[in-house]
């Protein structure tokens, strides 16, 4: 293993989705929170996320989508995930995730039930975010 503690994480906007700007604050953010950010960049497709992961040994993968078709982009990533290796992989996903206006509880409900190990609104506080991620994989990975 390299000298370099920081934990990998593969970040990237999912599918159809070309919105920058976002992802490039996303990167920042993660960056200087102290982990080492592969950054996919726009119109990512879910085999991208697992390839980068495997090929960096990243421990999570966060998703991001604005465009509100999140739902049908991250339909079956977990067991994806599962497939080609990647059990123990932390997913997140945030972002205007769904159309039209609902209740981020059912959100929140419907992404969980999809695999995902947490769910953010665009207004998420992305320290809390950055604090929550690195508890995680304390958690999941505390042999680092």
């Amino acid at each position: 293993m390299s000298t370099d503690k920081r934990s990998t994480i593969v970040l990237g906007v999912i599918g159809s989705d070309c919105h920058a700007v976002g992802n490039a604050i996303l990167y920042r953010v993660f960056t200087e929170g102290g982990f080492n950010v592969v950054n996919l960049g726009v119109m990512v497709s879910q085999d991208e996320y697992i390839d980068a992961a495997i090929e960096t040994n990243a421990k999570a993968i966060l998703v991001s989508s604005l465009y509100g078709q999140g739902e049908l982009d991250c339909e079956g990533m977990r067991e994806r995930c599962i497939e080609r290796g990647l059990d123990d992989i932390i997913l997140y996903v945030g972002g205007n995730l769904v159309i039209g206006k609902v209740d981020y509880a059912q959100t929140e409900a419907k992404f969980k039930n999809m695999g995902f190990d947490r769910v953010f609104t665009p207004e998420s506080d992305l320290q809390e975010v950055v604090k929550l991620l690195k508890e995680d994989i304390q958690e999941r990975f505390p042999e680092q």
